[in-house]
């Protein structure tokens, strides 16, 4: 008997764009008809703003399968087809062509809340969905106290899912898609967003799904969590499969490619922005010798600065964050500019904040990185709870070139990822001829 779960056969997805359709009523119908009879024989064609017939690949030709109990990544940039996919394994969309062949029950969440009916309650929204994933109530009910401590809403689980908050739609339909008994899940990217302790219990529970043999395909940008999860990882480009493999190799391609970001990213608009209705980024990058840089002696200091808005009067306890990543996007550090982590007095971290434009800068030192690629991922996050209000994975990329100043005799190449100065010294501790030690040692050796 086979052990693959998932099929996937030439499957394509395709969307019309660049159509506008209006909802004529009769009279406009008729006096379109009357002005121009001609039209009620043409046969109407998608059409763009060039006036020719255009169509987008979402997905193209890809093929590919997956083993049971195998926890796969699948990355790519927005716009690849990744959340597209998830959609077809999941019944959401059908393909335009090819196929997808998936044996077991599958969970999903694609977007928070899926499958929620917001007249019905918590309660009867997580029997709905084990009705539908072909749980019997007796089965749904064995595990709903576990759900509903796991989403910790339980004073809110009889009260209409339209009332709950993003926060409270997100935790239950996790608990919900994690705990009821399906032997494949999909979880898109929705675990980017919300309060970072659930992102840490939401990623334990997939572990532990894991092990236990199931299933998980798994969309994400962040390198560190796929490297730490799965094994394997899918790399989507412009709707094909672009890289298939251990998961170290496939995120250091993708790195790689996405090299363009470079030493700076400034969104223009603020609605486009990373962020919510309290907090946006504005802008993201590397300052060497004062300028915008992609490339960085390796003993010179080199700056990370951040720029964000902030909406909300009088916000508390904001800070930022960076992970800095290694071109197989391990990360290498983190550096918060919390007053625990922070070198420098923090000034405006537990006092009111105005509304308007903020910028934080952090200085690593010279003589630190060792000569690489890196790339950093930016985040704003509150605490009270800890939340995360911005994010841009890998914003930035920059390159650290060896000047031959730290390079030993030979010029080989130094291992890791930080080349540090750290202090040294040797002592002298006294004559060899005089030391009883060496003379049994010298002894031995003779006989």
């Amino acid at each position: 008997m086979s052990d693959i779960v998932i099929h996937a056969e030439k499957l394509s997805k395709r969307y019309k764009i660049g159509e506008r359709k209006y909802n004529l009523t009769l009279r406009e119908t008729i006096t379109n008809a009357i002005s121009a009879p001609a039209r009620l024989f043409r046969a109407r064609q998608p059409r763009s703003a060039n006036g020719d017939a255009t169509h987008i690949w979402a997905l193209k030709d890809v093929s590919f399968e997956i083993r049971h109990g195998e926890v796969v990544g699948i990355i790519g940039r927005n716009g690849a087809g990744k959340s597209t996919l998830l959609k077809i394994l999941a019944r959401v969309t059908k393909p335009t062509s090819g196929f997808a062949d998936v044996k077991g029950r599958m969970g999903s969440l694609l977007e928070v809340g899926t499958g929620f009916h917001g007249e019905l309650t918590g309660r009867e929204n997580t029997f709905l969905n084990g009705a539908i994933l072909g749980m019997t109530k007796a089965e749904v009910a064995r595990k709903f106290d576990e759900i509903v401590a796991f989403a910790e809403i339980d004073k809110f689980i009889d009260t209409p899912v339209k009332h709950y908050s993003s926060g409270m739609y997100l935790r239950l339909a996790f608990a919900v898609a994690a705990h009821l008994e399906t032997e494949i899940l999909l979880v898109d990217e929705v675990l980017a967003v919300g309060d970072a302790q659930f992102q840490k219990k939401c990623l334990g529970k997939m572990g532990d799904a894991s092990r236990q043999g199931r299933t998980v395909l798994f969309v994400s940008h962040n390198m560190t969590v796929l490297n730490q999860l799965c094994p394997r990882a899918i790399l989507f480009a412009n709707g094909r499969i672009q890289q298939d493999g251990r998961t170290g190799d496939v995120v250091a391609a993708y790195l790689k490619e996405g090299n363009s970001s470079a030493g700076e990213q400034v969104w223009e608009d603020p609605k486009g922005a990373p962020g919510n209705d309290r907090i946006r980024l504005r802008s993201a990058r590397i300052v060497s010798r004062g300028a915008t840089a992609s490339e960085v002696n390796i003993d010179e200091e080199v700056s990370v600065e951040v720029e964000f808005w902030n909406y909300r009067p009088g916000a508390r306890n904001l800070y930022v964050d960076f992970y800095l990543l290694d071109s197989a996007g391990n990360t290498v550090l983190s550096a918060p500019s919390t007053p625990r982590a922070n070198s420098l007095p923090e000034e405006w971290y537990d006092k009111p904040h105005p509304i308007g434009l903020y910028r934080s800068t952090c200085t690593i030192p010279a003589n630190f990185l060792n000569d690489s690629q890196y790339y950093i991922s930016i985040y704003v996050v509150s605490l009270g709870p800890l939340t995360i209000e911005a994010e841009a994975p890998q914003a930035l990329s920059f390159s650290v070139f060896d000047t031959g100043v730290m390079r030993v005799a030979g010029g080989s190449r130094w291992h890791g990822a930080v080349r540090v100065r750290l202090p040294w010294r040797t002592e002298y501790l006294g004559d060899a001829n005089n030391d009883s030690n060496c003379d049994r040692v010298d002894s031995a050796a003779r006989q």
